[in-house]
């Protein structure tokens, strides 16, 4: 089968010579290997960029292992496992809700240097409130789901989360540490870059605070807190690594997942609810976004294409990363760039005439 390319690199080269994107990568994988690896701009193939909320999928599917070796229990509350949340009217809060955005305290705060720390974290899950009742809405939580996911590593693996991650997860895949990375091993991670007019990052993300605000965004790119490991927008990988962790996903090499909790992590939507921009369905399973049958796919925060399976799955990052898998193809693909701008509708509508590109390929 010979599959043409040239659309897809067209786009993403227009897109960097337009000058709205500094640098990216775009990659494309399928049956286990990645068939086409690209790099513009400011980056090369060899060029790691931050992938911000393209992360919660690789923390997500760490927690699997912890189901799979029978130590997790989702429909258990999170207090059962981090007696800190027994605080403030949070013990009822269940770690599937935490997997599923419907916890109920989207914005609570937590600086990705504060949340490295097992006590600094721990003492700051202590002080949280609800903002509404759990399971009640989906409201995205842009990093204290994950800082949870983070505590329940640590504490039923007894490692640091990050060598976890590296040693359970990544490692096997063949990829190289993603997050966690030392100061002086940052050397090839592409700057981020404020195009479209803005000046900069705000106050709050120069203290290196995080509260929804898209500005903060250069807060996930500081050495500092590349070197903490954010794990709800801190891993830092090329393209080609992300589509093979979407590879990994599909094929399941070595059973590294246990078969049946993997099936639900990529397939089964547990919750519906409407998302607070557009209104439609999330289409969340513990970890990702379904791309679903109502053909209202191309507007779930994944980025799917056009052409996109509804069994296809994947997630999106804030500056329109992408990365999801479609299992009636078996390709997978990633997209990354380095430009932090106010529009990020438009960042979105690159991010879906790419990934319609891509989803078209196989179809």
């Amino acid at each position: 089968m010979t599959v043409d390319f040239t659309p897809l690199v067209d786009a993403a080269r227009r897109h960097v010579d337009e000058g709205t994107v500094p640098a990216c990568q775009l990659a494309v994988a399928r049956d286990g290997e990645v068939v086409l690896f690209e790099a513009f701009g400011e980056a090369t193939t060899n060029t790691r960029f931050c992938i911000f909320s393209a992360t919660k999928p690789i923390v997500s599917a760490a927690a699997w292992l912890l189901i799979g070796d029978g130590l997790l229990d989702i429909s258990a509350p999170v207090a059962e496992y981090v007696p800190e949340f027994a605080a403030n009217g949070m013990g009822q809060v269940t770690v599937e809700q935490v997997l599923l955005h419907t916890a109920g305290f989207p914005l609570a705060p937590m600086a990705p240097t504060e949340g490295a720390d097992p006590a600094r974290r721990r003492a700051r899950f202590a002080t949280w409130r609800l903002e509404s009742e759990p399971g009640s809405r989906f409201a995205y939580h842009f990093e204290s789901a994950h800082w949870v996911l983070t505590d329940l590593l640590e504490r039923l693996s007894g490692q640091d989360f990050r060598q976890f991650i590296e040693r359970r997860l990544t490692e096997p895949l063949g990829l190289p540490r993603v997050l966690g990375i030392p100061v002086d091993q940052q050397a090839d991670i592409a700057p981020l870059v404020a195009v479209d007019g803005v000046d900069g990052p705000t106050a709050a993300a120069r203290r290196g605070e995080v509260s929804g605000d898209w500005r903060e965004l250069f807060v996930f790119a500081e050495a500092k807190s590349i070197e903490a490991g954010a794990p709800g927008g801190g891993a830092v990988m090329t393209a080609a690594e992300l589509a093979i962790f979407y590879q990994g996903l599909l094929r399941n090499p070595g059973e590294l997942w246990r078969p049946d909790v993997l099936e639900d992590g990529t397939s089964n939507i547990r919750c519906r609810l409407p998302d607070e921009i557009f209104g439609v369905a999330v289409n969340r399973t513990i970890g990702l976004v379904v791309a679903g049958d109502d053909d209202l796919h191309v507007v779930r925060y994944a980025s799917f294409g056009q052409a996109s399976s509804p069994r296809a799955f994947g997630h999106a990052g804030g500056l329109g990363q992408v990365g999801w898998a479609d299992p009636a193809c078996g390709m997978s693909f990633a997209y990354a760039q380095s430009g932090v701008g106010p529009h990020l509708v438009a960042a979105g509508i690159r991010a879906y005439e790419l990934s319609t590109h891509a989803a078209s390929l196989f179809a």
